[in-house]
């Protein structure tokens, strides 16, 4: 893959694959990264990338998978009939941009697109470490890529941005970036909201999209969700992933969250790692939400009543259910095996993250049903193409 011979060149200075005794360094590196941001995330630093032996782990298997996050939003974006990216110049603002991992998704995204804008990119990080390896690698990556393409970085802190440039952006990244913000203030909820708020306000073009993007763990989505809604009250709009532009109902049960799920092919690198490790990257998990100043909206492509599916499959026996996320809010559906047809059989191929139409189902209150004379239609899948 030319993403990790880039990365490989940048750290070791070739593209060849570390010797043993690096590639032991790199995993108990990765070993200590995963723990922090999992079991022991309630007293993860802000600057735990200042460590050289945890930036070259996360370089070398977290941005790998995570630089793709970005592209399930972009192609929902790119999808609207108003042509959002239809530009001959894209302002994108990346705020906490780490290494550059979203700057790099954004870039490999549009490579491969068919829409080729100049991309103008800004990245902000409180860290000189993080902006001198997003300087780096993105000069490297874009040698491979040819996409016309600009970099000037800006160090700092996100609660007070100084010395960007005039003007304003089209695209404003926050990637797990939010759960970072007051983590241990009782109020991190709507100091999040006013911020993001402001950053709105301040710097997003008037047809502008905000994406933000958060680890899939419950209480990093949860909390995101709780943004989304308080962004509403402040009279912002969600483009993507939700269809109804409502309240998210997963914030309704304290055991619910929404995150995505996409099969994902890692690279030799990162299985040699997760043999060493014990973890698993054959997924790509994360949670994301599009914020717009106007109500255009994902759900503008696709006509009347379409669902999203945010759950994985339920099978039991004599049935298969999922949960689903439209107009009529979150709701459990079922096909019961005895009413499986040539109709419905797309059914038992649904995965979590489908965008999907049903027609002629059958409402019983608490779920919908899937009876042998419903149709069911896939609309989308989120897929990620990493052939780069």
């Amino acid at each position: 893959m030319i993403l990790q011979k880039v990365l490989l060149k940048f750290l070791y200075g070739n593209p060849a694959n570390p010797s043993a005794g690096e590639l032991k360094s790199l995993a108990a590196s990765t070993s200590r990264l995963s723990k922090m941001f999992t079991r022991e995330r309630d007293n993860l630093s802000t600057d735990y990338l200042k460590d050289k032996n945890l930036r070259k782990a996360y370089i070398l298997y977290f941005l790998q998978s995570n630089l793709y996050k970005i592209h399930i939003p972009l192609s929902e974006i790119s999808l609207h009939p108003k042509g959002l990216f239809v530009k001959d110049r894209l302002r994108i603002l990346d705020i906490g941009s780490g290494p550059g991992t979203a700057i790099l998704g954004l870039l490999d995204f549009f490579t491969k697109s068919d829409k080729k804008p100049f991309l103008e990119f800004f990245a902000v990080d409180h860290l000189a470490e993080n902006l001198k390896d997003t300087e780096g690698i993105f000069k490297l990556f874009k040698e491979e890529c040819y996409h016309e393409s600009s970099l000037q970085t800006f160090k700092s802190g996100i609660e007070r941005i100084n010395n960007l440039p005039a003007g304003i952006f089209d695209i404003i990244v926050l990637s797990n970036l939010l759960n970072e913000v007051a983590h241990n203030d009782p109020e991190k909820i709507n100091t999040r909201v006013k911020l993001v708020k402001r950053l709105l306000n301040d710097f997003m073009s008037a047809d502008g999209n905000c994406i933000i993007i958060e680890p899939a763990l419950r209480e990093t989505s949860r909390e995101m969700l709780s943004v989304r809604d308080g962004l509403l009250q402040e009279g912002f709009h969600v483009y993507s992933p939700c269809l109804p532009d409502s309240n998210c109902p997963a914030l309704e049960n304290p055991k619910d969250w929404c995150h995505e799920d996409i099969p994902w092919e890692p690279p030799e690198l990162i299985k040699a790692l997760d043999k060493l490790t014990g973890l698993r990257k054959d997924s790509i998990k994360f949670s994301y939400v599009v914020i717009r100043k106007d109500s255009t909206s994902l759900s503008d492509c696709y006509g009347d009543s379409p669902f999203r599916v945010v759950s994985e499959p339920l099978i039991s026996k004599g049935k298969m259910e999922f949960y689903i996320c439209g107009s009529m809010g979150r709701k459990l559906i079922v096909r019961l095996d005895k009413d499986r047809s040539d109709l419905n059989r797309r059914f038992a191929d649904l995965r979590r993250g489908d965008l999907v139409k049903f027609e002629e189902l059958k409402d019983d209150g608490k779920r919908l049903r899937v009876e042998k004379g419903s149709s069911v239609k896939l609309l989308k899948r989120s897929d990620i193409s990493n052939s780069k």
